[in-house]
């Protein structure tokens, strides 16, 4: 992997919370920070384009996003976004020829103790490294088809349709 291309849309990754879970903000991207405190052995890009909760993620910002991966260079794409639309984006970035693209994001802000933003990234990391070209979302320690799989928000994680 020459470079690591990661687009930030927002998400609870990148929430902050001013009370019990109800008033919040997306705010600054937290990946850049993570992959630096880890000390990763690559170098990556970071560009932010949207700051949305994923519910709130329009088919104008799906474009955007495309357009966005379009435009860069790198075959190796790692895109956080938030977890209850993150399968309908993938769907759209679906037929990008000659890159691996990974959609990763966190059931918990990255900024709370005990959150799998960590984990979720360094899955993502392996899994855009690993993988052929395609499309495919690094969640609950899996690489899943974006074809193959939801959101259970009951159960709170992702699992095979």
């Amino acid at each position: 992997m020459d470079q690591l291309c990661v687009v930030t849309t927002g998400g609870t990754i990148d929430k902050i919370y001013f009370d019990d879970k109800s008033d919040y903000q997306i705010g600054e991207p937290q990946i850049g920070r993570i992959l630096e405190e880890l000390g990763v052995a690559f170098r990556f890009q970071v560009i932010p384009i949207l700051r949305k909760d994923s519910l709130h993620i329009t088919e104008e910002d799906r474009a955007l996003i495309r357009s966005t991966v379009l435009a860069q260079p790198a075959r190796h794409v790692l895109i956080t976004h938030g977890t209850d639309s993150m399968v309908e984006t993938a769907r759209v970035l679906a037929d990008i020829p000659d890159r691996t693209i990974v959609l990763t994001g966190a059931l918990n802000p990255a900024r709370f103790r005990g959150s799998d933003a960590e984990f979720n990234i360094g899955t993502a990391v392996g899994a855009v490294q690993s993988m052929p070209p395609g499309v495919f979302i690094a969640m609950n320690g899996r690489i899943w088809d974006p074809a193959r799989v939801r959101k259970n928000v009951a159960a709170n994680r992702f699992e095979a349709i």
